[in-house]
C-alpha cells in the first residue's frame, strides 16, 4: 500500500462531532508496528460517553475512532515476532509497558506509562487518545495484539475487550454456587456476566429498562429479570432472598453505588463495573460498615485476555445473542442512536465492507 492512498474514517470532532473522512492509509514507522486490516470494531458505551456533551469520558479530538477490535495482519515492523502477515488477531488496547512499578506490582490495567503518565513513542489508547479502527486499516505496536485462532467468527472476535474486562469483573465477584447475584443492566456486559454467573450456580436477577435487553436476560439464563421503572427492585430482591438481600451486586450502569449498597446483604460484595465520569454519588459510610459490605473497583481486563479468547474459540458464550448487529461503516451513526434508544445490544461495525 502507498502512502498516498486513503481510505475512509469516523473522525471525533470534538463537543459530541463524530463524521466520516478520508484518511490515509496507515503505514509502518516502527519495528514493532503491525498493519491491521480491521474486520470488526465493537461500539462501545465509552464511544456514547465521549460523544455526549459534556463527555463522560474523555478524548482526543481528530482521531479516528474505534477501540474495541479485531483483524487480520498485512505487515509487520522488523522487531515483530508474535504475529505475522495473514494472521487473525484480537488487540487489547489499553496493554501495559509491562516495564512500570504498577505493571511490575501485577497491575497492568495501571499502567504508568499509559496512565499516569504518558512517554513519548510509547503508544496510547487507540481510538481515544490515539487513531483507532473506525476504519479499514489500523497501526498498533505488538505488544498489544494476541493471535488467535481463525475458527472464531470475526463478529465475536471484536468484542474480545469486552469478554475480558467481563471476566475480570467475574473474578472480583468470585460468585459461589447457590449464592444470589444481581446484575444492575443488561448491556453487554451485563450480559455476559449473567451468563458467567448462571454457569458458575449463581442464581441471578437481573435489572434493565429496554424490553430487547431484558428479554435477552431471560434467554441467557437470568432466573429473574427486573425493570426498576415498573416494579421495586429492591423490594423484589428482599422478597425473593427472604428479607436478606443479595450476596452479590454487580454494577453494569455507572452511577448506582448506592442502589448496589442498598440491594446488597450483610457481608455481601458489592463489584462496581460501569463506568461513569460524571457520577459523584453521595456514599453512606455507615451503611458500608454497619453491613461489613465489600466493595470492588473493577478497571478494564487484567491478565483476563488469554482466558477470554479460550472462552471464544471454545463458544462457550452465547455471543450471537449478545450482538445483536453488524454494520457497514457508513451506518456508525445509526448503531449509536440504536445504542442509545435501547435497540440494539452490542453492534459490531465492518469497515471493510
Amino acid at each position: 500500500m502507498k502512502p498516498s492512498e486513503t481510505m475512509r474514517a469516523a473522525v471525533f470532532k470534538g463537543e459530541g462531532k463524530l463524521v466520516l473522512e478520508e484518511r490515509p492509509v496507515p503505514i509502518i514507522r516502527s519495528p514493532n508496528d503491525v498493519l491491521i486490516e480491521v474486520k470488526g470494531v465493537g461500539v462501545c458505551g465509552t464511544d456514547l460517553h465521549i460523544l455526549e456533551v459534556p463527555p463522560r469520558h474523555p478524548a482526543t479530538k481528530d482521531v479516528i475512532m474505534g477501540h474495541e477490535f479485531c483483524g487480520q495482519v498485512l505487515e509487520s515492523g522488523s522487531g515483530v515476532r508474535n504475529c505475522k502477515p495473514g494472521d487473525h488477531v484480537a488487540v487489547d488496547q489499553n496493554a501495559g509497558c509491562g516495564h512500570c512499578d504498577e505493571c511490575r506490582r501485577g497491575h497492568p490495567n495501571a499502567c504508568v506509562r499509559l496512565f499516569s503518565a504518558p512517554v513519548p513513542g510509547f503508544p496510547k489508547t487507540p481510538g481515544i487518545f490515539c487513531d483507532g479502527a473506525l476504519a479499514r486499516f489500523a497501526i498498533v505496536s505488538d505488544h498489544m495484539v494476541y493471535r488467535v485462532s481463525a475458527d472464531i467468527p470475526w463478529h465475536h472476535l471484536a468484542i474480545t475487550e469486552t469478554v475480558a474486562c467481563a471476566f475480570n469483573a467475574l473474578q472480583k465477584a468470585n460468585p459461589e454456587a447457590g449464592q444470589t447475584a444481581v446484575v444492575l443492566g443488561a448491556g453487554p456486559v451485563g450480559l455476559l456476566l449473567t451468563s458467567m454467573l448462571k454457569s458458575s450456580g449463581t442464581r441471578v436477577i437481573t435489572s434493565e429498562v429496554s424490553a430487547l435487553r431484558a428479554g435477552v436476560a431471560s434467554q441467557l439464563g437470568a432466573d429473574l429479570v427486573v425493570n426498576p421503572m415498573e416494579k421495586d427492585l429492591l423490594q423484589t430482591v428482599t422478597r425473593e432472598t427472604n428479607g436478606h438481600g443479595a450476596d452479590l451486586v454487580i454494577e453494569a450502569v455507572g452511577p448506582l453505588l448506592r442502589d448496589c449498597l442498598d440491594l446488597a446483604r450483610f457481608g455481601g460484595r458489592v463489584v462496581l463495573f460501569g463506568h461513569d465520569e460524571l457520577a459523584h454519588p453521595q456514599v453512606p459510610q455507615a451503611v458500608i460498615m454497619r453491613k461489613e459490605l465489600q466493595i470492588f473497583g473493577v478497571f478494564l481486563s487484567k491478565y483476563t485476555f488469554v482466558p477470554a479468547i479460550r472462552l471464544l474459540e471454545r463458544r462457550m458464550l452465547p455471543l450471537d445473542r449478545v450482538v445483536s448487529h453488524v454494520l457497514p461503516l457508513d451506518q456508525i451513526l445509526e448503531a449509536h442512536d440504536r445504542l442509545r434508544t435501547g435497540d440494539g445490544i452490542k453492534i459490531v461495525i465492518d469497515p471493510s465492507n
